[in-house]
């Protein structure tokens, strides 16, 4: 069954064909990749394409105002020691509009009550590096919970608490 989820700005909704230019750009834009291992090699992005529209759980974040598709977000059960993970991807020229904060908010909010995975809790990993994405976790009430490396770089894990509703201010 798709699902759509939205805010008071966004749409997410399952991808659809339409979306791959948007979606190919994040795959392999060096900016939004930059704490995500570099760009997607072109054979990779073709195979992800293939796999991606109306994945379950794989959501374009699009502007509600223009339906303009400004981002991605992923939640994945089963994804780490069992728990679910939500992840996300904003193209660089809609940054800084709070949309990630938004739309991360709505999907965790979602993960949390509607998907099932073989542990309790939902989580998200980043870069320790990168800072931005960080102060959106922990304003989004999502704590730090462990600290490893992993893809050669230093990797942080937060929680997000059980039973609280991230804060989509």
């Amino acid at each position: 069954m798709a699902i759509s989820l939205t805010t008071s700005r966004l749409l997410l909704r399952p991808i659809e064909a339409a979306d791959f230019p948007a979606v190919s750009r994040l795959w392999t834009d060096p900016e939004v990749r930059r704490y995500l291992g570099g760009p997607v090699a072109e054979a990779e992005v073709r195979a992800r394409e293939r796999g991606c529209v109306a994945a379950p759980g794989a959501f374009s974040v699009v502007r509600s105002a223009d339906a303009v598709v400004v981002g991605m977000v992923v939640v994945a059960p089963d994804a780490w020691e069992g728990r679910a993970e939500v992840s996300y991807q904003l193209l660089p020229e809609h940054g800084g509009r709070g949309y990630a904060r938004e739309a991360v908010a709505a999907a965790a909010e979602w993960a949390r009550t509607e998907v099932a995975s073989a542990a309790v809790g939902l989580v998200a990993v980043t870069q320790e590096a990168n800072r931005p994405s960080r102060r959106l976790l922990e304003a989004l009430g999502a704590t730090l919970a462990e600290r490893f490396v992993k893809w050669g770089e230093p990797q942080l894990l937060y929680v997000f608490g059980p039973g609280r509703p991230p804060a989509a201010r």
